[in-house]
């Protein structure tokens, strides 16, 4: 059965376009188009599509209020289609917070030819969404309180890192704002476009107690600090003198990815070895499974998001599979062992 898709977008070029990339696909059948959340509410109740593609800039009602909606209601596999701009960034991370699969950035001039250069990448997103699980919200990340913890014990020289793909971003605010200012150094490889990562990185910082940035090259790293790879380039930690810093670079893709989880785990195995902990989070593909690997046999604790949790159980299952995971934990426990990494190594 070919994956039903209903395309909602204000512009009846970009449905024709997205009609056209979509029905390339001999897996892919568009089933509908819609200008706007009114008119797709009734067509997913008539067509029950598989996954819808959706503007955010729409008419009668906005596409971050529909996401919300909809996602509260009925969750269903969404792939935002939003501007490459900063104000289309900061609205594409917020329709991923919302529970959105994946983001496509629509090109702002020469429309037709820069929609035919992302048509690869549109296919292979909304196939990926097609497999995820979408869950209800049952809260905002304002509903959840840091975690306390205490105050005699030090996260100095401890070290977490994370890793995520298709819907980290959601999973990762909701392990960040249950952190208190007091945690341990944090580094995070999300697979995630350039200029996206910018955005998300000072979203985090508004929501959470702990210090969320994107990391630069040569930063020290601090306790209750969270460092964010930039898109498009390689977060590695490696030690100067008594400290541990970040190091960017342009490598090419490990594992089919830049930023790559799998780098940025090695590099923390060899650094900080057994006093930190790495994290795999939801994801497809199995970047990272060798890096954790790697971490766990240098001693460090290692944990991945259990299958029900995850929106798309592919990393954490292939770090399962390779022997990476030391545990394996629902979304809302991970925060819990981010603090308890203080006691452990105490």
């Amino acid at each position: 059965m070919p994956i039903r898709v209903l395309i909602i977008d204000d512009s009846a070029l970009m449905r024709q376009m997205l009609t056209e990339i979509l029905s390339a696909d001999p897996a892919i059948e568009v089933v509908g188009t819609a200008p706007d959340p009114h008119v797709a509410r009734e067509k997913i109740k008539a067509l029950s599509p598989d996954v819808l593609t959706l503007d955010i800039e729409m008419p009668v009602m906005d596409g971050l209020s529909f996401l919300q909606k909809l996602m509260a209601l009925r969750p269903m596999p969404v792939v935002v289609v939003s501007t490459l701009t900063q104000k289309g960034a900061e609205a594409a991370v917020r329709a991923l917070e919302l529970g959105a699969v994946d983001s496509v950035g629509k090109p702002l001039i020469d429309i037709r030819t820069g929609m035919a250069g992302l048509s690869a990448e549109l296919i292979t997103k909304v196939k990926t969404a097609a497999m995820a699980r979408p869950r209800a919200r049952a809260s905002t990340s304002s509903d959840q309180k840091p975690l306390t913890v205490d105050a005699g014990l030090s996260t100095a020289g401890r070290i977490v890192a994370i890793g995520a793909s298709t819907g980290g971003v959601e999973a990762l605010q909701h392990v960040l704002v249950r952190l208190p200012a007091a945690a341990p150094a944090i580094l995070i490889t999300q697979h995630m476009p350039a200029g996206f990562t910018s955005s998300f990185a000072r979203r985090l910082d508004t929501q959470c107690a702990v210090t969320v940035l994107e990391a630069t090259d040569g930063r020290r790293v601090l306790p209750g600090h969270v460092y964010i790879a930039p898109g498009a380039r390689h977060l590695e930690l490696v030690r100067t003198g008594a400290h541990y810093a970040c190091r960017l670079h342009d490598g090419p893709p490990v594992s089919g990815h830049r930023p790559s989880v799998d780098v940025l785990f090695h590099s923390v195995a060899s650094a900080a070895s057994r006093n930190a902990l790495g994290m795999i989070l939801t994801g497809m593909g199995r970047d990272g499974a060798d890096g954790l690997l790697a971490m766990r046999k240098a001693g460090a604790h290692t944990f991945g998001q259990s299958e029900a949790s995850c929106l798309i159980y592919g990393m954490p299952k292939a770090a399962m599979q390779t022997g990476a995971v030391e545990h394996e934990l629902p979304l809302e426990r991970l925060a819990e062992e981010i603090v308890a990494l203080r006691r452990i190594l105490a």
